[in-house]
């Protein structure tokens, strides 16, 4: 049998998908995180205003695909926590994050983990913190977070076409 005359078509075999992904839950139980930018923000209205680097935090849902956008100041983890609990109090509980090993990332996961293991804290947070497991994609394997990576490029492409080289002040 000739290989060049008749061909096999070899298929791609798929792996099989987290079970995030295909249980059917909520919006937002199960959530991708990562963040895009800089962006250049202006502090302010008028002319003469000096331009700050600013940040979109995109949580993305795995089930649904829903996107949610935060605006953040800088990489912190406080920053961060900001955005995530402004997620909470919009979407509702979330109860993984899956995200990349950056450092605010896994910063916000160690202040998760100091306040399920401190009872003052327990008490106060509760409703931000309340059993959230983190998972990290394996480094140096940005494709396994490719259905964030895919969200922030289109959120990219939108917001160049909207906004073009124009720069906005936070709020805006």
């Amino acid at each position: 049998r000739c290989y060049k005359v008749n061909p096999i078509a070899s298929t791609q075999i798929m792996g099989n998908l987290p079970l995030d992904r295909v249980t059917m839950a909520r919006p937002f139980i199960h959530c991708g995180v990562d963040y895009a930018g800089p962006l250049s923000l202006k502090e302010g209205r008028g002319r003469g205003k000096r331009l700050v680097k600013g940040y979109i935090s995109l949580f993305i849902c795995l089930a649904t695909k829903a996107v949610h956008l935060e605006l953040v100041g800088d990489l912190t983890t406080d920053s961060f926590l900001g955005a995530v609990k402004r997620f909470v109090a919009r979407r509702g509980h979330v109860t993984d994050f899956y995200s990349d090993n950056g450092t605010n990332f896994v910063g916000a996961d160690r202040e998760f983990q100091r306040v399920l293991h401190s009872q003052a804290l327990k008490n106060q947070l509760n409703t931000v913190t309340h059993n959230i497991k983190w998972h990290f994609i394996p480094p140096r394997a940005p494709h396994q977070g490719g259905l964030w990576e895919a969200s922030i490029k289109l959120v990219k492409q939108n917001l160049k076409k909207v906004v073009g080289s124009a720069n906005l002040t936070f709020e805006e």
